[in-house]
C-alpha cells in the first residue's frame, strides 16, 4: 500500500482554505499545515519558538533569540496564532480517526537558527544547547496532548524537521562574524538531544519521524536515535552502505 502525504509548509495565507486542500488530498494522512507567508511566526523557527516550555524569546533584526526572562511580544504572537491553528484543526477535522501529523523543528536546526540572549547561535553553548532540547522535548509533550484533546480519534505522527543538521555535524554553520564557523557537534550529543524528542513523542503515543532536505542526512544517527522512520529528498541522495544497512535495518 502506499499513499501521499504532505511535508508541512504550504503556500498562501488562508489557513482554512489549506487545511481543506490536505484532508482532500492526503486524506490517509493529513499535515497540520505551516503557512510561512503570514509572517515570521507562522515560519518553521517561529513555530519551533511557540512551542519551547519556559524559554522565553524575542524577535530581534537578525532573527530569534531566546531572552532569559520571559516571552516577548512575538513570541506571544507565535503562540497565539498556533492555538488560532490548531482551532482550525479541530472544527474543520471533527470525528476525525486517521493519522494527523505535526511537525516540529528540530533540537539541532533550532540551535543553528536562533540565538542566545548575549548573542551569536545557541549552537555556541553546550549548557544552552542541552537547555533547549529539554525545553522542545517538554514543549513537544504539552503541543502533542493540546492536538490530542482536540482531535482525540487521530493517531499522531510527530515529524521533526532538521534542515540543518547535516550542516552542524559538518562545523558548516556561521558564526555572528561570519568569519569562522561554529564547530562540529559530536555525535553522541546530536543523539542525546534527538533521543529527547523520539522520547517525547513517544510518551504523547506519537509515531516520529525525522525530515531532512538537505543532503549528506546522517541516516546512522537518525536510525540509532529511535526514530520511527525517515523523510528525505531522494534526488540528494545516492547509493551507499549506510543507507542498505538502513533499509535492511527496517
Amino acid at each position: 500500500m502506499s499513499f501521499g502525504a504532505g511535508v508541512g509548509s504550504m503556500p498562501g495565507e488562508d489557513y482554512v482554505a489549506a487545511l481543506r486542500v490536505v484532508i482532500d488530498e492526503t486524506p490517509d494522512l493529513v499535515a497540520i499545515p505551516e503557512l510561512p507567508a503570514r509572517g515570521v511566526q507562522a515560519a518553521m523557527t517561529g513555530r519551533g519558538i511557540g512551542i519551547l516550555a519556559e524559554l522565553g524569546a524575542d524577535l530581534q533584526p537578525a532573527g530569534w533569540r531566546l531572552t532569559g526572562a520571559g516571552s516577548g511580544a512575538d513570541q506571544r504572537r507565535a503562540r497565539s496564532l498556533l492555538a488560532q491553528d490548531l482551532d482550525t484543526v479541530e472544527e474543520q477535522l471533527q470525528g476525525f480517526e486517521g493519522q494527523l501529523k505535526i511537525q516540529v523543528a528540530g533540537p539541532w536546526t533550532l540551535a543553528a537558527t536562533v540565538e542566545r540572549p548575549r548573542g551569536d547561535r545557541i549552537l555556541a553553548d553546550h549548557g544552552g544547547r542541552r537547555d533547549l532540547a529539554q525545553s522542545l522535548a517538554e514543549g513537544i509533550r504539552q503541543h502533542l496532548a493540546s492536538v490530542s484533546g482536540r482531535v482525540p480519534g487521530a493517531s499522531l505522527v510527530l515529524q521533526i524537521d532538521e534542515p540543518m543538521l547535516p550542516a552542524v555535524l559538518a562545523a558548516r554553520i556561521p558564526t555572528a562574524s561570519g568569519w569562522g564557523r561554529h564547530r562540529s557537534i559530536d555525535k553522541p550529543e546530536a543523539d542525546e538531544a534527538l533521543r529527547l524528542v523520539v522520547e517525547a513523542g513517544r510518551d504523547s503515543g506519537a509515531l516520529t519521524v525525522m525530515h531532512s532536505c538537505a543532503p549528506d542526512v546522517p541516516v546512522d544517527l537518525v536510525a540509532g536515535a529511535g526514530f520511527d522512520a525517515l523523510s528525505f529528498d531522494l534526488s540528494l541522495t545516492a547509493p551507499g552502505d549506510v543507507w542498505a544497512a538502513a533499509f535492511d535495518g527496517g
